[in-house]
């Protein structure tokens, strides 16, 4: 068997990796250069309102199905349907309906219903991993502890200094009593002693 040729060899590797050549294979370029075909909507799909709302009604209140909003074509003979939401706490969402059938002559059926956000939709934030909210959620345990046992720690110096004021309360007014008001009442028992009436005293001789 002849070894095979650099030519050989170059088109072999345009073949199986032309990603590495640069190129890419005839079909592939022939797929490129074809103009997209636009899908046009189905306009048996289009008209059935009343199939895509009976089918939402049997998934939530009618109260909560607002008018259509639009729709989006999802390919040849299938249709999604849009209706406002005015469900409670879901601002800007809005219901969506996916309606199909086999060919021209066939009846629309229902694939799917849906409540969608749309662009102005209020989402849900991201989802966090439970290590992470487990760690945040020890942090805020450890933090609330340690703010209780300072509370504590600091009602408990109140009460000591309440008990001091409370100890030099009473020692001023042990003070109080045991010097002045004692001072006072001795000073008001004593009497003088020139108070006393003299005695009568004879003077012997006195007639002579």
């Amino acid at each position: 068997m002849p070894e095979p040729t650099e030519a050989d060899r170059a088109e072999q590797e345009q073949i199986e990796h032309p990603e590495r050549s640069g190129t890419e294979p005839a079909q592939a370029q022939l797929a490129a250069t074809e103009p997209a075909v636009a899908v046009v909507a189905d306009e048996v799909l289009l008209s059935s309102v009343d199939l895509a709302r009976q089918a939402l009604l049997e998934v939530t209140a009618p109260e909560t199905v607002g008018s259509v909003a639009g729709h989006l074509v999802e390919g040849e003979h299938v249709l999604t349907l849009l209706f406002a939401s005015d469900l409670s706490g879901y601002p800007g969402w809005h219901w969506s309906v996916t309606l199909s059938r086999f060919d021209d002559t066939a009846e629309p059926t229902v694939l799917s219903t849906e409540l969608m956000p749309g662009e102005a939709a209020l989402l849900a934030p991201d989802w966090v991993p439970w290590s992470e909210r487990l760690a945040d959620y020890r942090a805020a345990q450890e933090a609330v502890a340690a703010a209780a046992a300072e509370s504590e720690d600091a009602d408990a110096d109140a009460d000591d200094a309440d008990a001091d004021d409370d100890e030099d309360d009473v020692d001023d007014d042990e003070e109080f009593d045991g010097i002045d008001i004692d001072a006072f009442d001795e000073s008001g028992d004593d009497e003088p002693e020139g108070d006393d009436e003299p005695e009568d005293q004879s003077v012997e001789g006195s007639d002579a």
